[in-house]
């Protein structure tokens, strides 16, 4: 008994630990389902580009999580391994370097999207805007990161 019980510890211990998994909507706008089938309810119409969060993959159907912690499906073929994050703050600035004391390049009102440009680190995410404006914003600021 006790070796189950440590077995079922290490398995939820290991499932806490692994990194979210991060995917965008591809070049094309994509529908969002409440169930893995064309015949459920379109739940959202997604914007290329937007980052979601890949929870689960079904016969052709990835359940995704948005920025606002919302889950639906999407088909498969809509997401693209493109990493994007989206501001979530009401206001984020886009500085020069990853220290706040770099210069403001810009700032991005809430639900401005970035291209990633290199992975988080020490609270900083390196983007790029489609206008090709480019720097680090802190993490806290965007989600899909």
């Amino acid at each position: 008994m006790l070796r189950v019980v440590a077995l079922f510890v290490c398995w939820l211990l290991h499932g806490t630990a692994q990194a979210a998994e991060y995917k965008s909507v591809g070049s094309e706008a994509a529908i969002l389902y409440n169930a893995p089938t064309e015949r459920a309810r379109k739940v959202f119409i997604a914007p290329r580009g937007m980052p979601v969060e890949l929870i689960l993959n079904q016969e052709g159907w990835s359940k995704i999580r948005d920025a606002d912690g919302d889950l639906s499906w999407v088909q498969s073929g809509a997401l693209s391994d493109r990493r994007t994050v989206v501001v979530t703050a009401v206001r984020a600035s886009v500085l020069s370097a990853n220290a706040d004391a770099a210069p403001i390049v810009a700032t991005a009102d809430k639900g401005v999207l970035f291209a990633m440009q290199a992975p988080a680190s020490g609270g900083w995410v390196k983007v790029m805007h489609e206008d090709g404006t480019g720097g680090y914003v802190r993490t806290a600021e965007v989600w899909g990161d």
